[in-house]
C-alpha cells in the first residue's frame, strides 16, 4: 500500500521516498518532516517496491534502507544511480561503521545517515543532498576520508555479506548461527570466514574478530 504525506504549500515541494520495511521507522520520519511545508514523502516496504515508486513518483531525494527483506539496500542505491545518473540517494542504517558509509559512497550514494545518531541528522542530510551537497555525520568524516586515500585498506576489500558475517561474529553467533540468521549454508559462511582471514591477514577466527572491532565494524 502507498503511503505518502503531501504538503500543503503552493510552492515547489521536495518529493523524499523512503524505502524502509519497519513501519515505527517510517512512522518517525513522517514525525521528523512533519512541519516541514515543503516536503512531499512517500515510503515503501521493500526493495520491489522501492524500485517500483522510484519510477513512478521520480523523487529529489532517496533514502534507502541498508537492510531490506527482499535485498540489500546498498545494491538497490547502486543501481538506482546506474539508471538515472541525477539520483541523489540517503542510505539509512542501524551501523555507524565507517566503511560501511564508504560503502555507500562508492555505490554511488550522496549521504549516509545511522539510526544510533541523533534523528534530526536524516532530516540535514535530505535537504543537505537535495540542494546537490553530499552528507556524512561529523564523526566520520575524517575515517571515510582516510580509507579513501588508503587503497588497499582492509575494510574496503570486504562484501556486504563479508562485513554482514563479521558483525555478527563480534557479537558471539556462531557460524551456524550466522548462516541460518542470514539464510545461507553453513559452508558458505565458513567460505567467506575463511576469505575474511585472508583479507585481514588473521590467523585464527578470535584474531579476525579482534580485528574488527578495532575497525569498529560493529
Amino acid at each position: 500500500m502507498q503511503h505518502c504525506y503531501i504538503s500543503s504549500s503552493a510552492g515547489p515541494s521536495v518529493k523524499v521516498l523512503i524505502i524502509e520495511d519497519h513501519p515505527i521507522v517510517v512512522s518517525g520520519c513522517r514525525a521528523l518532516f512533519a512541519a516541514d511545508s515543503d516536503v512531499e514523502l512517500f515510503d515503501a516496504p521493500s526493495l520491489r517496491v522501492g524500485r517500483e515508486f522510484y519510477a513512478r513518483y521520480k523523487p529529489d531525494v532517496t533514502v534507502v534502507d541498508i537492510n531490506l527483506p527482499d535485498g540489500s539496500g546498498l545494491d538497490l542505491s547502486r543501481d538506482i544511480v546506474a539508471a538515472d545518473s541525477s539520483a541523489k540517494v540517503v542510505v539509512f542504517s542501524m551501523s555507524d561503521a565507517p566503511v560501511l558509509a564508504l560503502r555507500a559512497l562508492e555505490f554511488g550514494a550522496k549521504g549516509y545517515v545511522s539510526k544510533t545518531g541523533d534523528p534530526v541528522s536524516l532530516r540535514d542530510a535530505v535537504y543537505s543532498v537535495a540542494r546537490g551537497e553530499r552528507w556524512l555525520p561529523t564523526s566520520m568524516v575524517q575515517e571515510v576520508a582516510l580509507m579513501r586515500v588508503d587503497g588497499n585498506n582492509r575494510m574496503a576489500a570486504l562484501t556486504d555479506r563479508e562485513v554482514q558475517i563479521l558483525r555478527a561474529l563480534v557479537r558471539g553467533m556462531s557460524m551456524a548461527e550466522i548462516a541460518e540468521e542470514i539464510d545461507v549454508c553453513y559452508k558458505t559462511v565458513a567460505s567467506d570466514c575463511a576469505t575474511i582471514r585472508s583479507k585481514f591477514n588473521a590467523r585464527t577466527t578470535s584474531e579476525m574478530v579482534r580485528i574488527a572491532s578495532e575497525l569498529r565494524i560493529v
